[in-house]
Formats: C-alpha cells, structure tokens, sequence
C-alpha cells in the first residue's frame, strides 16, 4: 500500500491539511501515518484532540513512504525530532511538503539552504518573537506556494493550492474533470 507521513503536533493549523489528506486517502488511496514525537493527545489550533499512530522515533527507515506531509504551528527552535526524517526524505528524492509556518522544520534541518521556499513567517514576525530565525532568507520567495523539485511550500491561507500541488505531484488524480470535481480546479 502506498503511504504518506504526517507530522501532527501541539498547536498545529489542521485545516490547512485536512483537504489534502482527504484526497490522498480518499482519492489517491493512500494510507496516511501520522507521527509525532509521543503518542500523548495534544490539541490542534482548531480546538480538536489528535493522537499520533506512530512516534517519530519509531519511524526507522522512510523507504515504505512516499511522502511527509507538514502543517504549520508556532515557531519553536527546540522542536527538531522531524527535520532528520525531512532531510532523509529530500535526500530519496521522495515529496516533502510543509505550508504556513511549518518550513522553519525544514530550515533547522537545512534543506532551505539547497531549495527556494515560502512561507507565511516573516523576518518581523520571528523578531517579534524573540526567537532564531530557521528560514534561509536568500532562498525566501514571495509567493502563495512554491515547487522545487520535489519540496513543496505554501503560504497558510494557500491551502487549496497546496493541497493542489500536492496532488497533482503524486498523480492522484485520473482526469482533469475528477480534480474539478474534487478540488474545484482545472489547469488554465
């Protein structure tokens, strides 16, 4: 079966994973593994309790996984334990994919260093924050989403667009007619 990894945590935006994960399960038939650092409950920015299936530290090996998937949540430099699976999984050439704040994961583990990248964190935001900026900034671009190769990053209220270029890149859809149907777009 082919399955994606999703990185869930405290604090998270869940709505801006939940209509992509809808269609890769529902649509792409894909199995989606959610992961975090412990198998407590922990509650998303919308207000519901989530549970992790597997802990981080269990993942071993990301060959089984075609994909990571990670929302975005508050900027926090101590919370590291996914940046080595996003940088095996960049390392494979296999899809990671992170949207709204969620890139500062891919930064700490220095994929933004080789890739361009969004996000919807800006310089006075961390600096307000008191925090280390994650983001490489050179390879910062001012867009909703941005593709390269095989990263893929949104701005937070991009979400359709992501959730869009997610699967369009793992081809789940059979027709241009079934992704209007689903998502509601066509390719102009």
């Amino acid at each position: 079966m082919k399955k994606i990894l999703c990185y869930i945590y405290n604090g998270m935006a869940d709505f801006e994973i939940s209509l992509l994960l809808h269609r890769l399960k529902n649509t792409g038939k894909y199995e989606i593994v959610s992961v975090s650092e412990s198998l407590e409950p922990f509650y998303a920015q919308s207000g519901l309790q989530y549970l992790a299936q597997m802990k981080i530290a269990d993942i071993g090996s990301t060959a089984a996984y075609d994909a990571l998937i990670i929302p975005g949540g508050p900027i926090n430099n101590e919370q590291n334990a996914i940046c080595p699976v996003a940088k095996e999984m960049i390392a494979a050439n296999k899809l990671t994919a992170a949207i709204c704040f969620a890139p500062q994961f891919l930064g700490r583990a220095g994929i933004l260093r080789n890739y361009r990248f969004t996000t919807s964190c800006s310089e006075e935001k961390i600096k307000s924050l008191g925090l280390e900026d994650p983001f490489y900034r050179p390879n910062y671009v001012e867009a909703r989403t941005v593709t390269d190769r095989n990263l893929i990053t949104a701005k937070g209220y991009a979400f359709v667009d992501f959730a869009e270029l997610v699967c369009d890149y793992l081809n789940i859809f059979e027709n241009e007619q079934q992704k209007y149907e689903q998502l509601g777009r066509v390719k102009e």
